[in-house]
């Protein structure tokens, strides 16, 4: 079963309540997961996964601080990663606050590290983004990453067998 681990930063809820329903997503089409946030990660959990999809609240067309910082420290098993499903979502207070940069910001942490990165090829390209609460749209793009990841862990796993 592929084990796929969820991290998120949320000070308002949001960005929690995204990663409950991707998590939904993943339980739906047969994953193991585990939900933490940042703060309470630990690099020995990002070795662990199959898969890892990472949510933070857009800040300054960025990913959050706490975010980074986890990136930041992954160099110490730098390598490790490779091979490995990553996916991002988001959080805004507003349509055009840089979500899609945030995004871009942790997948492209996620390519450094040499994940393979799971996108769409409806709705949110590089991942969802939900405007303030989680909506019937975000509901449904955040139930549709969860599915996706899984789904693209258990095709390369079956493929190196």
């Amino acid at each position: 079963m592929p084990k796929i681990l969820i991290i998120y930063f949320s000070k308002t809820g949001n960005t929690k309540s995204m990663a409950e329903k991707v998590m939904q997503g993943v339980q739906r089409i047969g994953g193991e997961v585990k939900i933490v946030d940042v703060e309470n990660v630990i690099l020995a959990d990002l070795k662990e996964a199959d898969g890892i999809i990472v949510g933070s609240p857009t800040y300054y067309g960025s990913m959050a601080t706490p975010v980074k910082k986890l990136f930041d420290e992954s160099v110490a098993i730098h390598g490790q990663l490779a091979g490995k499903v990553g996916a991002a979502f988001t959080s805004s207070g507003f349509v055009g606050g840089g979500n899609e940069l945030a995004i871009m910001d942790i997948l492209q942490a996620m390519l450094v590290h040499g994940m393979v990165i799971q996108g769409d090829h409806k709705g949110d390209h590089f991942g969802p983004v939900c405007i303030k609460k989680v909506d019937e749209r975000g509901e449904k793009l955040c139930l549709r990453l969860g599915e996706r990841v899984v789904t693209l862990v258990k095709r390369l796993t079956s493929s190196q067998r």
